[in-house]
């Protein structure tokens, strides 16, 4: 099987700049017509012998690396003035191939919301059925057939968790949310828990290069690995602007052009598509001009309306062996045997990720007497975030050992066992920037997520940690022994922290990404002047130009961003060869 043909020529019909999540799959569907030409052009390696990109335990060890874009945002005043890391896959299959793997599609208002024709909940929601994923159904997993796509690249099946998730399910049934097997795959539960499907099977992560390399490589696809997008070049043809080609940069710095001959798409993600448009002189004007771009198209949309799902991680300690998954990994010589089990069989701890259970809330009743959330403005039938009943204000899913983002190094190794609750916030109403510090496209650019700026959004996942907590403190009860000590490591009180301001300084000091950026170049209506892109997905004021990735989003969806990048890229595609069949 051939992983992926890498050659250069200098003339394409489409070039798509980003071979990530999204853009693998558009390449992967322009394909499917044998007499078009398509290159994609990725800043990082292939993928094809990254072992830790397959093995999908080995997530974490891809960061802080070549693999990594790097991306640190600047001070942030809404957690304390931190500094947050953002992680990003810089490989063939980006951020597929270090993401959580969850399959968490959100619920179809949420794309209802965003009023475009062709973008409907239903409509969307068969982009990330139908066309893209291979659903592996299990004997104890209560599906929702008609949830699922069963002929897509993208290979995926329930996750089996560990005791520690199963005894967490029965807590959040007892505080309230009903069990629901599919929720996170139909949209059609704002209040309830559930299992998460992943995109693994047979121990083998399944990311978005599954569209463009082995069984699905195509002859007419070429890809430049190891290079940079500079910038598009324009050319004008009857007093319009059509885009005709792209300047690379290679790993040495040298600089080449490749002509496209019937569009350029962008699907650099919502931190490197912007970046790449307004090197190209699409953007805000003025901001352009300082930094010695001429601007071709005064878009002020470009870079603006970033949105993110911050995430607080809360850690308990639990008192038996056996109910996490932590002695898999780290008492005595296990991580080595985990590391040969999967090599030898492609099984155990490293073959999936852990996260176990997983639940969506409501939080109405809770936040009822919050006077910020009583005197907020809302619409008719929408709460104070703007959403209506049908979706929910927060997710909660928790690890089935210890572990997490970098910071958290505090490893159980002396026998001990650790889980964590985290708190994901959907609908913030604060928005942040991706700005260039220079024109260089070898400098990344500036993320700015403003984080928690909105007090609504302190107040919505605050009370979100609170509930969490009250899950976990509940654990005891349903298990009717002691199965949670407390907080972990031992010097945290958090598991004693009953009234919601208590939890406040803790999400300053917590809060983190979920690596869920989103709207930098949203599309939208023709009066939408922050709209960069058309319905179409199309980047106005110019021809020959698309946008298709998660950066397109008017409004962040609730749940997690894989499953709507690959609908995105499927989208996309269809768009694209509409437009041209009819050339």
């Amino acid at each position: 099987m051939s992983p992926g043909r890498i050659v250069e020529a200098n003339e394409y019909d489409f070039i798509v700049c980003g071979g990530g999540t999204s853009g693998c799959v558009v390449a992967g569907r322009l394909a499917e017509d044998p007499n078009a030409r398509i290159l994609v052009v990725e800043a990082g390696p292939h993928n094809k012998d990254l072992e830790n990109v397959h093995m999908t335990g080995g997530w974490s060890k891809n960061f802080d690396g070549e693999l990594d874009w790097n991306l640190i945002t600047p001070p942030m005043k809404g957690i304390d003035d931190r500094q947050v890391k953002l992680s990003r896959g810089k490989f063939l299959g980006g951020s597929s191939g270090v993401n959580g793997t969850v399959c968490v599609r959100g619920s179809k208002q949420d794309y209802d919301d965003w009023n475009l024709p062709g973008w409907s909940g239903e409509e969307f929601f068969g982009y990330m059925r139908k066309k893209a994923e291979t659903f592996h159904p299990k004997p104890w997993f209560q599906a929702d057939e008609k949830a699922h796509g069963y002929s897509g690249p993208l290979h995926t099946e329930p996750h089996d968790v560990a005791p520690i998730s199963n005894l967490l399910l029965e807590s959040m049934q007892d505080m309230g949310l009903p069990l629901v097997h599919d929720m996170f795959s139909n949209g059609e539960t704002s209040h309830g828990c559930g299992h998460a499907p992943r995109t693994v099977h047979k121990g083998i992560r399944s990311t978005g290069a599954d569209f463009v390399t082995n069984d699905q490589h195509k002859a007419n696809i070429d890809l430049v690995v190891e290079t940079i997008v500079d910038k598009i070049n324009f050319e004008e043809r009857n007093g319009e602007l059509h885009a005709t080609s792209v300047v690379l940069v290679d790993k040495n710095g040298t600089k080449r052009e490749v002509k496209a001959g019937k569009e350029i798409i962008v699907s650099g993600g919502a931190y490197c598509s912007p970046a790449i448009l307004l090197r190209s002189g699409i953007g805000p004007k003025a901001e352009l001009e300082q930094l010695g771009i001429k601007c071709l198209v005064d878009s002020p949309g470009v870079g603006k309306g970033l949105m993110d799902h911050l995430i607080v991680f809360a850690f308990y300690e639990v008192t038996k062996e056996g109910l996490t998954n932590d002695h898999l990994v780290y008492h005595g010589d296990a991580a080595t045997a985990a590391y040969m089990l999967y090599k030898e069989k492609k099984e155990g701890i490293l073959s999936t990720f852990p996260f176990g259970a997983f639940a969506f809330a409501r939080l109405d009743n809770r936040l009822k007497d919050e006077p910020l959330w009583k005197e907020a403005k809302r619409e008719p039938g929408r709460d104070p975030m703007g959403l209506t009943p049908k979706q929910p204000n927060v997710e909660f899913f928790t690890t089935e050992l210890y572990g997490g983002p970098k910071q958290y190094d505090q490893f159980p190794i002396d026998k001990k066992h650790a889980f964590a609750m985290i708190t994901e916030l959907f609908s913030p109403r604060s928005r942040g920037t991706v700005t260039l510090k220079s024109k260089d496209p070898l400098e990344n650019p500036v993320v700015d997520c403003n984080y928690l700026a909105d007090p609504l959004d302190m107040l919505v996942v605050s009370e979100g940690v609170r509930l969490g907590n009250e899950i976990v403190m509940n654990l005891n009860k349903v298990a009717k022994e002691e199965v949670v000590k407390g907080s972990w490591p031992s010097d945290l009180t958090h598991h004693a922290y009953t009234k919601r301001q208590e939890w406040v300084p803790y999400v300053k000091k917590e809060g983190t990404t979920c690596y869920h950026p989103a709207g930098t170049c949203k599309m939208g209506r023709d009066d939408d002047k922050m709209a960069v892109l058309d319905e179409k997905l199309q980047v106005r004021g110019v021809k020959g130009l698309s946008v298709a990735d998660t950066s397109v989003m008017p409004t962040l969806n609730g749940g997690h961003t894989q499953m709507p990048a690959y609908g995105i890229g499927e989208k996309a595609a269809d768009l694209i060869k509409a437009r041209w069949s009819k050339a």
